[in-house]
């Protein structure tokens, strides 16, 4: 745990790119694989599941440190962040014995824990509490509770990696993609010469950069191809040696949940990957993402919901045919291939081939009257990709853009806030915010905690201090003071909120200090953008169509 705990310190201590590299490097080269391939876990999002509820945590670190529980949550409340306050307020370190190592934390305490009795889980706990010191109980009490966050990227973890074990670093991207298991023997095998066949394994998905400056700049556009931006699930469909996945982006096995996207996997070729997105299609039109989301919890698809909500797959690229990597070969070539195999492969129930929005426009401005028609057809915008670019795994500039859509805006009053997490773990930073309805009552419809400033956010915090009026936990009920402008990227409708809509990825754009509560918009208002939304057909190469 120290020198984990030291790793956490060096990469909190520095935004510098070259720094947190440095560190990692560092690590991965002296720790041993028992501990390292746990980092390597924790750092890329597979962390251990919360044994219990944190409040046992409070009880317990309030006993060890002979405080009354309200002197803690005052502690608590002054601090902002649960794993600090304990690892401050706990007595000094006890014994002369060796602090374990994270592998034996992780494997030993942490992971049964969960099906231990309480009296065990509470002696493990204060017990393994002694041994540390205050920065490995911060960094153990982080892990506890499932709020492990340090500012450090998969891709620059991969990075350090490669670098301590001599690998390349797509080599590495490679090997972490799928479903592994930390043991020291598969660290082991990530510095292996040759890699061990994994017919599961998806490649690193190729990601886009915002779009910089106008479309214009981007050369000629024969130099490029373009698709529609679809709202749904990005995923890689593999058929290798008679077996199927289906993969998200975020590396979840999905193959279970979407069965007529693994019954299109068995219809293509053995040795084929694809990269697409998953939607719900109904009678030939993309369904708002709320219709996908009724599918994504879903680990058991009732018969009922595959007729209600049939998904398909939008496929825009081939990265794998015949068993062979065709990630090198020129994108044009692999998208030609790729409407081969729609075209010429009998019985591939919904696979649609995306339509290239470049392949007859001659100028940029034909393609951004396209670019006019996304919100209509319920799209997020155009992705433009060089058409001899290479499939790169991670986000490499200059290959693939996004040109998104304007974000729909909504001026809104905050009426919930809550604590932030990390270095905002002592401010009020997330906040629930409200529209004005017809009987004049404020109506919650979206949450969001980023686009301020750190000076706005001290501020936002200040007036939130004084204006409380209740307080649950660890959320506090506001007077309507603050106006905040909200962008986001779709609305649907929704019946599990309040307001009766759902917004995707809001934020704020900016605090309005001009304006007072009773000027934010009303909920019609909200509702009214729903109107300016009408799905369009899905346009793109039918399999079963003889027209390209």
């Amino acid at each position: 745990m120290k020198a984990f705990a030291e790793l956490y310190a060096r990469l909190d201590a520095s935004n510098k790119t070259s720094d947190k590299v440095a560190a990692l490097t560092d690590y991965f080269r002296s720790a041993p694989a028992e501990d390292a391939v746990w980092a390597l876990a924790v750092l890329t999002g597979r962390r251990p599941k919360r044994p219990f509820a944190s409040t046992k945590l409070q009880l317990w670190a309030a006993e060890l440190a002979e405080i009354p529980p309200w002197l803690f949550t005052e502690c608590y409340d002054a601090v902002g962040d649960l794993a600090e306050t304990i690892a401050l307020l706990l007595p000094g370190r006890t014994g002369d014995d060796t602090p374990p190592g994270l592998g034996h934390v992780v494997e030993s305490v942490l992971m049964p824990l969960a099906d231990a009795e309480e009296s065990t889980q509470r002696a493990v706990v204060t017990q393994t509490w002694l041994r540390l010191t205050t920065a490995e109980r911060f960094v153990f009490n982080k892990l506890i509770t499932g709020g492990f966050r340090v500012g450090v990227s998969k891709e620059l973890v991969v990075r350090g990696l490669a670098a301590a074990l001599g690998q390349p670093q797509a080599v590495i991207a490679h090997r972490l993609m799928g479903d592994w298991v930390p043991s020291a023997a598969f660290f082991h095998s990530l510095a292996a010469p040759n890699d061990a066949v994994d017919h599961s394994r998806p490649y690193p998905f190729c990601l886009a950069h915002p779009i910089e400056g106008p479309v214009e700049s981007l050369g000629l556009p024969h130099d490029w191809m373009a698709d529609w931006k679809w709202d749904g699930i990005r995923a890689q469909v593999i058929h290798r040696a008679g077996e199927m996945f289906v993969w998200s982006r975020g590396e979840e096995l999905i193959t279970d949940r979407f069965p007529e996207i693994r019954d299109l996997a068995q219809a293509l070729p053995p040795g084929t990957v694809l990269d697409g997105e998953i939607l719900v299609i109904r009678d030939g039109q993309v369904q708002p993402f709320a219709e996908l989301q009724r599918r994504i919890g879903r680990k058991t698809v009732t018969r009922k919901l595959l007729q209600e909500l049939p998904v398909g797959l939008i496929a825009f690229d081939l990265i794998e045919f015949g068993g062979e990597d065709q990630r090198s070969t020129p994108l044009r070539d692999r998208r030609a291939r790729l409407a081969e195999i729609a075209m010429c492969t009998p019985g591939i129930p919904h696979l649609l081939v995306a339509e290239d929005l470049l392949a007859n426009a001659d100028t940029w401005e034909t393609l951004s009257i396209r670019y006019a028609e996304a919100r209509d057809r319920g799209v997020e915008g155009v992705m433009l990709k060089r058409a001899d670019s290479a499939y790169e795994g991670g986000r490499r500039k200059g290959i693939w853009w996004k040109w998104k859509v304007a974000p729909m805006t909504i001026d809104a009053v905050v009426v919930y806030a809550q604590r932030g997490s990390g270095r905002r773990a002592s401010l009020y930073s997330d906040y629930t915010f409200a529209v004005w309805n017809d009987a004049g009552e404020l109506v919650p419809f979206a949450k969001a905690y980023s686009g301020l400033s750190d000076e706005e956010m001290r501020r936002v915090d200040a007036v939130v201090r004084r204006t409380t009026l209740e307080k649950f936990g660890p959320v506090r009920t506001v007077r309507p003071e603050m106006v905040m402008e909200l962008a986001f990227e779709g609305i649907q409708r929704s019946s599990r909120h309040k307001s009766g809509v759902a917004v995707r990825f809001p934020r704020i754009l900016r605090w309005r200090t001009d304006k007072r509560p009773e000027d934010a918009n009303r909920l019609a208002d909200v509702l009214a953008l729903l109107d300016q939304i009408t799905l369009g057909p899905v346009r793109a190469i039918d399999p079963e169509s003889d027209e390209p």
